[in-house]
């Protein structure tokens, strides 16, 4: 596996750690990130390049991070996930793109 993909998965599981400690001290709700992560999946989605020059596989590494982060939120503090576990759950939660269908 290559050394970056290493990087991001330490990067999403210390932003997913984050997210959870924000909500437990009251700082945000879940909510609020749920609808964070919704703003920053649509702001990708988006971009020209995301329909016009992306395959889905490519579109798919863009929203990955976003969408971990989503289900770590959705799961909860008690619920710590490793990162193979949020991955297979994106993996089954995906839908096709708009021009897939």
């Amino acid at each position: 596996m290559h050394a970056a993909n290493l990087q991001i998965e330490g990067l999403c599981l210390a932003i997913a750690s984050i997210n959870r400690l924000l909500v437990s001290k009251g700082i945000i709700s879940q909510e609020e990130l749920d609808v964070a992560f919704d703003k920053a999946e649509a702001t990708a989605r988006s971009d020209n390049r995301f329909t016009e020059n992306m395959s889905p596989s490519n579109r798919d590494a863009v929203c990955f991070p976003i969408r971990v982060l989503q289900i770590a939120n959705d799961t909860g503090a008690e619920t710590p996930w490793s990162f193979s576990e949020l991955a297979k759950l994106v993996g089954e939660s995906k839908e096709p793109y708009n021009d897939q269908l």
